[in-house]
């Protein structure tokens, strides 16, 4: 699989004390499709029950993106809420953040790592990610 290099200046981080709870509340709430009028206290649970990626700028330590995998760490992982901020956007960032957070999770050893997307399927086919190959298996319940 290819190997994706942060951008230099740039490094991610699993630690969720790091993470700006309220930048990643306004990027995905007002600029996210899937999460818009997230509420903070719905945004905020979320990040206490997953395994969060938060993407930093090594001079300033601004976060300028953000990664939530929710996961049982031994068969099965969810990648969601990847979001990379508009100022930090055009250099490589969402496709490193993607594979960083893959490179992570291959430790685990898990059976899948699934994500949905409406319009970054080119992003995550850099990192591996394929359409199912037997979407007949699968259901939804609630949201589509």
């Amino acid at each position: 699989m290819t190997r994706f290099d942060l951008p230099a200046g740039h490094s991610v981080s699993t630690d969720p004390a790091r993470l700006d709870r309220a930048a990643v509340h306004r990027w995905l709430s007002e600029d996210a499709y899937w999460a818009l009028g997230r509420p903070r206290e719905k945004q905020d649970l979320a990040i206490d029950h997953s395994l969060n990626f938060g993407l930093y700028e090594d001079a300033s330590g601004a976060q300028v993106g953000y990664a939530r995998v929710v996961t049982d760490h031994a068969t099965f992982a969810w990648l969601c809420d990847v979001f990379i901020a508009p100022e930090a956007r055009g250099r490589g960032l969402g496709t490193a953040l993607a594979a960083a957070v893959r490179d992570e999770l291959a430790a685990l050893g898990l059976r899948r790592l699934l994500l949905a997307t409406r319009d970054a399927h080119e992003v995550y086919a850099k990192v591996g990610f394929a359409p199912m190959s037997r979407p007949e298996k699968w259901m939804v319940l609630g949201e589509q």
